[in-house]
């Protein structure tokens, strides 16, 4: 059984309460709700801070990672992450819009999805179609992890030397690339 195990990086983040918890409590449930016979935590982040884009725009969000080993599919591990993301009332109305919840699967085992073509097509997409176009399939690793500290930053405690696939650039590698003001702004709760 184990060697049908694949291991799995997920970000998390929110910033709005939900049931009236706080976005680390928030956040601290959807971990344990993560867990399951088919989903094991390998290794979990400290949890950050981070300010909201643009300033002001609404409540700082609360950021963390985690490793988890899973014998479901790549697919299959997103729509639990989905049904994770409902049990703590995630909307999904306005992209990169404010939330009680965010779980995106960062990477799953190294794959490249759906392949090396559509990969680099959601890689190098201009940020003003970023904002307008999701895509209608699974994309990984997740094509904006270079450019967000607050991925990074979190990734850093659990994997900083995992190696992107397809920019074959480690955590630390590509956190050493951000502006040093992107990563200041991640403190530690």
């Amino acid at each position: 059984m184990a060697e049908n195990r694949k291991t799995a990086l997920i970000a998390l983040g929110g910033n709005l309460p939900a049931d009236a918890d706080a976005p680390q409590i928030t956040l601290a449930k959807a971990i344990r709700a993560l867990q399951s016979q088919e989903v094991s935590l390998r290794s979990v982040s400290r949890f950050f801070q981070t300010p909201c884009f643009p300033a002001g725009a609404g409540p700082d969000y609360v950021n963390a990672a985690v490793a988890v080993d899973t014998t479901l599919s790549a697919g299959g591990l997103l729509e639990r992450l989905h049904q994770v993301e409902a049990q703590f009332a995630r909307v999904r109305e306005q992209r990169w819009g404010m939330r009680t919840l965010d779980l995106d699967l960062v990477d799953f085992d190294g794959a490249v999805l759906p392949d090396a073509a559509g990969y680099a097509r959601w890689q190098g997409l201009p940020l003003e179609s970023q904002m307008q176009e999701a895509p209608g399939q699974l994309i990984l690793p997740h094509p904006r992890i270079q450019d967000r500290a607050f991925v990074l930053v979190p990734l850093a405690d659990i994997a900083p030397r995992w190696r992107h696939p397809v920019l074959q650039k480690t955590v630390s590698e590509m956190l050493a690339e951000l502006p040093d003001q992107d990563v200041a702004e991640v403190t530690p709760l």
